[in-house]
């Protein structure tokens, strides 16, 4: 063989390998490294077998709650209500033992009695430090290693922030140096702290801007009133995401009362679009920033809008709606977006179906029965979908019809909703079920 021809063979032979390699994934924040909640792992199942795939271990004794963990360096994170109080918690991610806990503070029990077992804050990893927000409103940065708190904050007592009535279950935002979060106050929307001090850098006030169309007038305008248990917080229960549209970058968040952008240095608000958000201020589902769109989407009889956003001549940012569409009332399971498709959940308190969009359009591409109302994360070429009622679901993308791959149950379901987003990371499929946590091998082993 000449020489050129070995080293074809040689390339040959490492392509061949590659393609079979399996990718790796921390999972350090809500909904993944890029809060899409789409992995980059690879070489995981494409089918479950008919039992699911294998349980590599479970713990119990976690607490109440519905944080899913953030997994960062072999450590798993969480928040939990452990009798009066709410702790953050840290496990081996290789069989779950518990490495540390601390106190957060009392356990918050005000509200609705929905969610009321503990918080729903994932905490967001960022090297040495971690920062959680717990259902009443302390906010926390902590040491990765053993748990101490560096500094805390109350977005009630500090900022103003009035509790939302499910309480507060945002998971922080970090960028460069500041952590970002939703008080929900008459003064402050919406904060900024440094992430070493804690100490403020900013907060706004977000308010209703002029010129709305009739239906954004329509689309939950009850201001800052009373709720049903005092005044109504501006903040929903959905996270932030960073994104870079108009020429800029923009902290997009869906509140009571607007999807909006912010400017992440001063706070100043950039735009705001009212029609996805619904009257009652239950605004659970991540914002999405795809294909040069922006789209959020609320239940409660509301819906699901994208816009565009543009500089005009005065290099203002308009917000430009491309499409509304009833059909998709994402409760708080989420949103997905791949090759032009949207998947998500269509439907409220009632229940609802996984709903196909075109993300371009808005149109439906189908909805399926088969596949109910629930949470959604994508890896490898696979939706994984958790229903409320907690059975597990397998699915191919497909733009024209329902694709199974596989469903199981979870043992030992509690009677609390399956709420709890799934997660993935390092060949692992996490489900919390409240006090405890199963760990599924889904790494393909061809």
């Amino acid at each position: 063989m000449n020489h050129m021809n070995r080293n074809k063979a040689i390339f040959a032979v490492i392509l061949l390998l590659s393609t079979n390699l399996c990718i790796a994934e921390d999972w350090p924040q809500w909904h993944g490294p890029n809060r899409d909640a789409m992995s980059t792992e690879t070489g995981l199942l494409q089918q479950w077998p008919s039992e699911g795939p294998p349980l590599a271990w479970r713990i119990d004794g976690l607490g109440g709650g519905y944080s899913a963990p953030s997994i960062d360096a072999g450590r798993m994170f969480g928040l939990s209500n452990r009798g009066d109080d709410e702790v953050v918690w840290a496990l081996s991610e290789t069989n779950g033992k518990q490495l540390w806990v601390t106190r957060l503070g009392p356990a918050q029990t005000e509200g609705m009695p929905q969610g009321r077992e503990g918080a729903g804050c994932s905490p967001t990893i960022d090297g040495d430090l971690m920062y959680v927000i717990g259902a009443g409103g302390t906010m926390a940065c902590l040491q990765v290693s053993d748990g101490k708190i560096i500094w805390q904050r109350s977005l009630t007592e500090d900022f103003g922030g009035v509790v939302p009535t499910w309480r507060y279950n945002e998971s922080p935002l970090v960028v460069g140096n500041l952590v970002f979060c939703t008080p929900g106050g008459p003064n402050a929307t919406m904060a900024a702290v440094d992430k070493k001090t804690g100490q403020t850098v900013w907060t706004n006030q977000l308010v209703a801007s002029a010129g709305e169309s009739e239906r954004e007038a329509s689309a939950g305008r009850r201001g800052r009133g009373r709720g049903r248990f005092g005044p109504r917080s501006g903040a929903g229960y959905s996270s932030p995401i960073l994104i870079e549209a108009a020429g800029m970058r923009q902290i997009v968040q869906l509140t009571a009362d607007a999807l909006v952008g912010v400017d992440p240095d001063s706070g100043e608000s950039l735009w705001q679009y009212k029609a996805p958000a619904n009257p009652m201020g239950i605004n659970c589902s991540t914002p999405i920033f795809r294909d040069g769109l922006v789209f959020a989407a609320s239940a409660y009889g509301t819906g699901g809008g994208a816009v565009v956003l543009k500089n005009d001549a005065a290099g203002t940012v308009n917000a430009d709606e491309v499409y509304f569409t009833p059909k998709m009332q994402n409760h708080h399971g989420g949103m997905i977006v791949i090759d032009g498709a949207l998947y998500g959940a269509n439907g409220g308190n009632g229940g609802g179906v996984l709903t196909c969009l075109d993300f371009q359009t808005g149109d439906v591409l189908w909805q399926d029965r088969d596949a109910d109302k629930g949470a959604l994360l994508h890896a490898d070429k696979r939706l994984y979908l958790r229903t409320e009622e907690g059975e597990l679901i397998l699915i191919e993308p497909n733009k024209q019809e329902f694709i199974q791959r596989g469903r199981f149950e979870q043992p030992d379901r509690t009677e609390s909703p399956a709420w709890t987003h799934p997660v993935i990371a390092n060949g692992k499929l996490y489900i919390r079920d409240q006090d405890a946590l199963f760990c599924y091998d889904i790494q393909s082993k061809t």
